[in-house]
């Protein structure tokens, strides 16, 4: 129950959503005319350098100088909110405080989320979403589990929507002994990945599977998972289901193996860009689509997986530690991802951030 985040960074309206698309668009103004002399590939206006990223869990190389024209390309790397931008950003968020979601639509959102995810993929062909092909760059643990001679290899993809991760994967996978699970908590979803042209039951399996459940996912037992996949999942559960979404991965996970992770972080353009009547509670929103969607601060993350956060356990949890969370993972690598993009011929800056971490069973 995902949402690629070049796809759906929305505002909390149809037509927050279609300005942001409008203004992300805008994005593909030409980049000029091809520059003379020796120029860095990250620095360069030529086409062949146009990648995305460079160097795994470096996020980007192309830095924002003191005497740069921060105009000159469409986007850079590792570059912090400007003062006025967060003075936007503060003013914003109090707007979105004074006109929360009324508690007739709380209770409508929140208590069957299933509904609208099914009508989010209903509404979206599985055209919509770009594949993932960074993935095995950003976290080259994939590619390693992939190669002809990594051995038995279980993969468990939480939140996998139309399979824009699972297929990209598979695809340059190697390793013969791969199984590749795949679950969301939309049964639309989970349709679009079993009737796709690439879907071999040999190697994966996609299931309809709620990660804040009582279950563990179909086929998979405790301890039977060395690495497990979440890409812009955690961000649409509930804060109150965060307790149990820990619990089930740190149970199907065998000890030592891994989580990869990327989500929202706080101050996210789309979370900036709200409007009244999305707030549900402190960093939590509504989507105009009725989907849900959380912004995390890093230190908050870093407490949720670590166990150092006493995470209010969801209602009948008769097993809430008030100690906290017992199942606990190491945090391997915890960073936020900021990018600045630029609107060169209107000359709009905006900014987007999000957390990327690896976190490992002990």
């Amino acid at each position: 129950m995902t949402v690629d985040e070049t796809v759906v960074a929305v505002a909390g309206s149809n037509n927050g959503q279609a300005q942001l698309a409008t203004d992300l668009s805008m994005l593909e103004i030409a980049n000029g005319t091809k520059q003379t002399g020796e120029q860095p590939a990250h620095r360069s206006h030529d086409p062949q350098y146009n990648q995305k990223r460079s160097d795994p869990f470096q996020f980007g190389s192309r830095l924002l100088g003191e005497e740069d024209d921060p105009f000159e390309f469409n986007a850079w790397d590792h570059v912090e909110v400007d003062d006025e931008f967060k003075e936007y950003a503060e003013q914003q968020y109090e707007m979105q405080r004074q006109a929360p979601v009324s508690e007739f639509d709380k209770f409508r959102f929140n208590s069957d989320p299933a509904k609208w995810w099914n009508k989010f993929y209903k509404n979206n062909t599985s055209n919509f979403f770009k594949d993932r092909k960074w993935l095995q760059q950003e976290f080259p643990v994939l590619d390693r589990l992939t190669q002809e001679d990594a051995g038995p290899v279980t993969i468990l993809e939480i939140g996998a929507g139309a399979g824009n991760t699972a297929f990209p994967v598979l695809s340059r996978n190697k390793n013969p002994k791969l199984k590749l699970h795949a679950c969301d908590f939309s049964k639309t979803a989970v349709d679009v990945m079993r009737n796709h042209e690439a879907y071999n039951t040999d190697l994966m399996q996609a299931d309809v599977w709620d990660v804040a459940g009582e279950e563990l996912p179909p086929g998979l037992g405790e301890g039977s998972v060395d690495l497990v996949m979440m890409v812009f999942v955690f961000s649409a559960l509930s804060p109150l289901q965060w307790k149990k979404a820990v619990e089930n991965v740190y149970r199907v996970l065998k000890p030592g193996g891994e989580v990869c992770f990327r989500d929202y972080g706080r101050g996210d353009l789309a979370q900036v860009r709200f409007k009244k009547g999305r707030y549900l509670e402190e960093n939590f929103y509504i989507r105009g689509d009725g989907t849900r969607v959380y912004f995390f601060e890093k230190d908050e993350l870093a407490d949720i997986w670590s166990g150092k956060l006493n995470i209010e356990a969801t209602d009948g949890d008769a097993d809430a530690d008030s100690e906290g969370v017992k199942h606990k993972f190491e945090i391997e690598e915890l960073g936020v991802d900021r990018r600045m993009l630029v609107n060169r011929a209107k000359k709009l800056k905006m900014y987007r951030c999000w957390m990327q971490g690896r976190f490992r069973k002990v």
